[in-house]
């Protein structure tokens, strides 16, 4: 059963996890198997929660332990819930609480950025994508909009950013995702039957349009880093180079708005 445990002093040291610990030290990995992340807001804790995530401890608004929040605190056994006022939470953390409400829980483990593709059909790559605002908001494209995965280079931006989750509204949860091999990893891509799309602005890419990209069994879209897109050598890798017509003189968009259009186009492949 949960314990209540008002709080009395922003000293404490079983605060730390959310009033003074860094999202890297979060990850902790020179300690993998006790590396946490903070889910914010009841319905991202509600996905984390179904996705088999573990809690460790709970930080609420005091009128949320016995309110919205109790379903929740009912299905996380013997953890710790903090409470205080609203004034008191923001003044610990930092910053105003969504809905209230966060959760400290153990890192699930990841599977093989293979074993996802094994069974999947349009995968994602996002290639050293650094803003976790946009990671979150490209997750959420892809669980809505048909991706089978999301697969990362480990240069990028962690999933698992507190911001990253909260903007996929706990969809980062529900999209299987791993990170990518060292190395060629379009190799492991090639070799499972999987051609890969390069969202680029060059000459002579494909529209995103194109039915011949419709008519792909098995189908890698590949987005690279804000500003500078993805590196040449990734390009020059891909089966194909597929760029979104543009009008008014706007040559691009920012890579979460690109992968909305991108996955909408061509991510619902035996979905419907």
């Amino acid at each position: 059963m949960y314990r209540i445990i008002e709080i009395e002093s922003f000293d404490a040291p079983e605060l730390d996890v959310y009033a003074r610990l860094t999202e890297n030290q979060l990850v902790n990995r020179a300690d993998p198997e006790n590396a946490l992340f903070i889910a914010e807001s009841p319905i991202v804790i509600e996905r984390a929660l179904d996705a088999g995530c573990v809690p460790v401890s709970m930080l609420m608004e005091r009128k949320h332990a016995d309110g919205k929040g109790k379903a929740l605190l009912e299905r996380c056994g013997d953890i710790p819930v903090f409470v205080s006022e609203l004034e008191v939470l923001t003044k610990l953390t930092g910053f105003h609480l969504t809905r209230g409400m966060l959760c400290a829980m153990r890192r699930p483990k990841l599977p093989t950025a293979e074993s996802l593709c094994r069974e999947a059909s349009r995968v994602a790559v996002l290639e050293n994508v650094m803003n976790p605002t946009n990671i979150g908001a490209i997750f959420r494209s892809a669980a809505a909009l048909g991706m089978d995965a999301v697969l990362l280079t480990d240069a990028g931006s962690d999933p698992l950013y507190r911001r990253a989750i909260r903007v996929s509204m706990g969809t980062v949860f529900q999209v299987p995702w791993a990170y990518l091999p060292e190395g060629d990893w379009q190799a492991m891509l090639h070799s499972l039957g999987f051609k890969t799309a390069a969202m680029a602005l060059r000459d002579d890419s494909l529209s995103i349009a194109d039915p011949r990209l419709q008519e792909i069994d098995r189908l890698a879209v590949v987005l690279g880093t804000e500003g500078d897109g993805l590196a040449d050598a990734t390009i020059t890798g891909c089966d194909y180079t597929v760029r979104i017509p543009m009008s008014h003189g706007v040559d691009s968009l920012n890579v979460a708005a690109a992968s909305a259009v991108a996955f909408y186009q061509l991510g619902m492949k035996n979905k419907e």
